[in-house]
């Protein structure tokens, strides 16, 4: 099974390397393309106006100077060689995701794009007390 990750939190965000050992359990086959820097709010925005920047970080990880729905994007229709992935993975989000705000995040667009595309995704969230005791 062939395996695409996003977020919105950036290339290197902890949610983003727990997704991956998670994806790399259950196929060999994982690419990851996600935001240079962090898109947290982007919604399904699109980079219209500007070049979309992309660094090839190894093989199979890219970094793309855009918006969530930009990497799933660039991920399906230009740098993933072979056919496109089975299944769309964005997150893990920092923060919930619930409500209304599932309009304006990132995380969910990437998940979106994914099934625009007629590629089966999922959008993960994590829900985290900012209140300690």
């Amino acid at each position: 099974m062939r395996i695409l990750l996003t977020n919105d939190d950036g290339i290197h965000a902890p949610g983003l390397v727990a997704l991956e050992k998670i994806a790399r359990a259950l196929s060999d086959d994982v690419w990851i393309c996600a935001p240079e820097y962090e898109q947290s709010g982007a919604s399904r925005a699109l980079t219209l106006s500007d070049p979309l920047r992309v660094r090839r970080l190894d093989d199979r990880r890219f970094a793309v100077e855009g918006t969530p729905t930009d990497c799933v994007m660039m991920a399906v229709q230009q740098l993933i060689e072979g056919p496109a992935p089975d299944l769309v993975l964005s997150g893990v989000n920092r923060g919930q995701n619930l409500a209304e705000d599932v309009t304006l995040s990132g995380t969910v667009a990437g998940a979106i794009e994914g099934m625009a595309l007629g590629i089966r995704s999922i959008a993960l969230s994590q829900a985290m007390n900012y209140f300690h005791d």
